[in-house]
């Protein structure tokens, strides 16, 4: 930057002005300052300008799966909305992975970014450091809560489970429960819910005996889970309700290589339903019965509530804002799966 000032022949801090914002300098001065740009090839380092800056204009985000589609969908409706706000969204996977969930925690911290929207491993998070993090800038998380205290953005579990085991209850068998490797708080959530669900509707709740687990490979879980299940006698019931989508995707898989027709109809030895309407679900084979989790929706509340926070951070010492907590509705979504 000291280079470039000399160069094009004005101050350091009339270049920093221009650079922070180039409607804060004399037109002359500005055709000045972008003549020499094209001349000299010079781009501030923006990580550095960053660093300077009491509050920076990166913001993160830190998902538990990169090559999951949902989290991919919603990653770039945060990208989208943050770069129409002037912000530069800075990406990191933990990757299933606690020591890379703290590696980003701590990049975050070296990049000095305003804020972060965070979808956390859950159970095995290094807590503390996520709060140490929250001390430090606003953050927001998505798809599952660490604490009640957190602001945070998702799904209301118990509405989107009632809907769908009302729907396979009344529409055929009643649903039994696969549940998904206990990685975050949605595998005990949407269990509960179910329980909760069918006793609502005088009905008694059956679960399908899985092994512990805790990775985040949930397709391979719901085939190998699935195929010791029919091994083994079957599904307590016909319809099988899988926590979410990639569950079912691998109980599709085992009912296909096991000789079962999924379905609903006469002819059909299963029905399976799966939660999120992952966007390759309305591509296996039969389509998946699922409730929808507005992807969009969450993505805006969460950068939403982000600006907010960071719009609102005190600079005489004030506490922050209480956490808040917004849970959207899903909406069923039926195919021929069930």
């Amino acid at each position: 930057m000291e280079e470039f000032s000399d160069y094009v022949g004005f101050s350091r801090p009339t270049v920093s002005r221009y650079f922070n914002d180039p409607t804060s300098v004399r037109r002359q001065t500005r055709l000045a300052i972008e003549k020499a740009l094209k001349e000299s090839g010079f781009r501030p380092n923006l990580f550095a300008v960053n660093l300077n800056r009491r509050r920076s204009n990166i913001l993160g985000i830190i998902i538990p799966n990169s090559t999951d589609v949902f989290y991919m969908a919603l990653t770039r409706r945060i990208e989208t909305l943050a770069e129409e706000a002037g912000y530069l969204a800075f990406v990191l996977s933990s990757d299933g992975k606690p020591k890379l969930e703290e590696r980003a925690i701590e990049t975050f911290k070296a990049l000095n970014v305003a804020g972060a929207v965070i979808a956390p491993l859950g159970v095995q998070s290094h807590h503390e450091k996520l709060a140490r993090l929250g001390d430090s800038i606003p953050l927001v998380y998505v798809d599952s809560q660490p604490d009640q205290n957190s602001t945070f953005v998702g799904t209301n579990n118990r509405q989107s489970v009632r809907l769908i085991v009302d729907y396979l209850s009344r529409s055929g068998d009643t649903p039994c429960f696969f549940g998904m490797p206990s990685v975050n708080h949605n595998a005990a959530d949407r269990r509960e819910a179910y329980r909760l669900a069918m006793a609502e509707l005088k009905l008694e709740p059956k679960y399908v005996a899985t092994s512990s687990d805790t990775s985040w490979d949930f397709e391979r879980f719901g085939f190998t889970e699935a195929m010791r299940a029919l091994q083994n006698g079957g599904f307590p019931t016909r319809t099988v309700l899988c926590a979410n989508d990639r569950i079912a995707f691998g109980v599709l898989a085992a009912a296909y290589q096991s000789g079962l027709k999924v379905g609903h109809g006469e002819d059909c030895d299963l029905r399976v339903a799966g939660h999120d309407d992952h966007p390759l679900s309305r591509y296996t084979c039969p389509p998946l019965t699922t409730v929808a989790q507005n992807y969009n929706e969450i993505g805006r509340i969460a950068v939403e509530l982000l600006f907010s926070r960071i719009n609102a951070r005190p600079e005489d010492g004030e506490d922050e804002p209480a956490g808040q907590r917004v849970l959207l509705n899903a909406e069923i979504m039926l195919r021929s799966s069930a």
